[in-house]
C-alpha cells in the first residue's frame, strides 16, 4: 500500500543547563568556581534516503522527539551532547510547514538531507563567569529550548515513465505486462486508486536496462479543478521524467480517443506549465480488439492525424508494440536525464 501523505510533530533536543558549583576539598579553603557547561541539545535531520518508499512509518508514529543535552556538572564537567535523531524519507518528499503552508524543503533525490528542527545550545556553568573582579560568580545559564513544529509530508513518485490516460484506458494492464507489477486491474473507473510502480527489464550491450514506470491513477476532464481523483493525480505526474499517453482505441464508453487526448492534454497545461512541456509518448491500446490486422495501420495512422502526433500502437493482451514502445521509452528518458543535467537544453514535448 502506497502511503504518500504523513504529518508528524518534530521536536529538538533542548539545551542542558549549566551549574553553579565551587571546588571544594580538604585543606584547599578557597576552592574557585567549577561548574560546567550544559550539553547541546540534538538536531533533527531529514534524508531522503533509499531505504524507504513510502511514508508508512509515520502513520502510526506521529511524534518525533530528539535527544536533550545533559545537565552540567562539578568539577568542569560537561553536560552529555544529546544524540542527532534522523527521519528517513522517500527521494520526492516535500515538507511542509502544517502552520503556514509554507513548503520548508524539497528532498527531490537521494542522500538529501535538512536540519529541520536545530537543537538547543548548552548553558553556560559559573565556571564561564569568573573574572579578576568577580571570582566567586554566581551566575549560569540554562540551555536554550527545543525548537518544536507540525510538518505535512506529500510524496511525489520519482519514476522514469508515469502512464497516463482515461480511467480503463489499459494502464494497469500494460503496468503488468511491462513489469512485474500486479496491480489491481478491473472494469469500472478509477480501478487505481493510488500510483502502482514497477520495473521493466530491456537486454543491453552492458548489463540490463532498468525503467522505473508508475502507474497513475485515470484523469477525468476537471481535475485541475479537483475532479474525480484530480490533484491525487496530478501531483504524481509532475515528478516522472516522460508520460506515456495511453489512448484506446476503442474505449468502452464509446468517447472519441482524439477527443480523450485533448482533454488530459488541456489537463496538464491547466494545472501546471512542467506537464505542458513534459516529454511524452502516445500510445494506442487494445489494438487487440481490432480482428483485422489491416486495420492496425489505418487505425493508428487516422489517430496520429486527429491528434497530430505519432502514436505506437500496442496490445497488452498479445503483446504486440511492447518492445517498440519499451526502447521508444528508454531512449526519450535518456533525454530527460540530458535536459536534467543541463536546463538550458531545448526539448520537445512529444517524440
Amino acid at each position: 500500500m502506497l502511503i504518500d501523505r504523513a504529518m508528524i510533530q518534530v521536536r529538538s533536543g533542548k539545551g542542558g543547563s549549566g551549574v553553579a558549583s565551587f571546588r571544594r576539598e580538604k585543606y584547599i579553603n578557597k576552592g574557585g568556581p567549577n561548574g560546567g557547561d550544559g550539553g547541546n541539545g540534538a538536531d533533527v535531520i531529514l534524508i531522503a534516503s533509499e531505504d524507504v518508499d513510502t511514508l508508512l512509518d509515520f502513520a502510526g508514529r506521529h511524534h518525533w522527539h530528539a535527544e536533550n543535552g545533559g545537565s552540567g556538572a562539578t568539577k568542569q564537567m560537561h553536560g552529555r551532547n544529546g544524540a542527532k535523531l534522523e527521519i528517513r524519507l522517500p527521494p520526492g518528499t516535500l515538507v511542509y510547514n502544517d502552520e503556514t503552508g509554507e513548503l520548508i524543503i524539497d528532498l527531490a533525490e537521494l542522500g538529501d538531507s535538512f536540519v529541520i528542527a536545530k537543537g538547543g545550545r548548552g548553558g553556560f556553568g559559573n565556571e564561564h563567569f569568573k573574572s579578576p573582579t568577580n571570582q566567586t560568580p554566581y551566575e549560569f545559564t540554562i540551555g536554550e529550548p527545543a525548537v518544536e513544529l507540525i510538518i505535512r509530508l506529500e510524496l511525489k513518485l520519482v519514476a522514469d515513465v508515469g502512464l497516463i490516460g482515461m480511467p480503463n484506458a489499459g494502464k494497469s494492464t500494460l503496468l503488468s505486462t511491462l513489469t512485474a507489477a500486479r496491480p489491481k486491474i478491473a472494469d469500472y473507473p478509477f480501478t487505481t486508486l493510488e500510483p502502482n510502480l514497477g520495473i521493466a527489464e530491456m537486454p543491453g550491450e552492458f548489463g540490463a536496462r532498468r525503467l522505473v514506470i508508475a502507474d497513475i491513477p485515470g484523469l477525468i476532464e476537471g481535475a485541475a479543478g479537483g475532479a474525480g481523483l484530480g490533484h491525487e493525480f496530478l501531483r504524481h505526474v509532475e515528478r516522472t521524467r516522460v508520460l506515456v499517453h495511453l489512448l484506446e482505441i476503442e474505449p468502452v464508453d464509446e468517447s472519441d480517443p482524439a477527443e480523450n487526448y485533448h482533454a488530459i492534454q488541456a489537463e496538464l497545461t491547466e494545472y501546471s506549465n512542467i506537464l505542458a512541456t513534459k516529454l511524452q509518448i502516445v500510445a494506442v491500446s487494445k489494438m487487440d480488439l481490432l480482428a483485422d490486422e489491416d486495420d492496425h495501420a489505418v487505425a493508428a495512422e487516422l489517430l496520429e492525424q486527429a491528434i497530430g502526433q505519432p502514436v505506437v500502437a500496442i496490445s497488452s493482451v498479445s503483446g504486440d508494440g511492447m518492445d517498440k514502445l519499451l526502447e521508444q521509452c528508454w531512449r526519450v528518458v535518456q533525454e530527460a536525464k540530458k535536459t536534467e543535467r543541463n536546463p538550458l537544453t531545448p526539448g520537445s514535448p512529444n517524440l
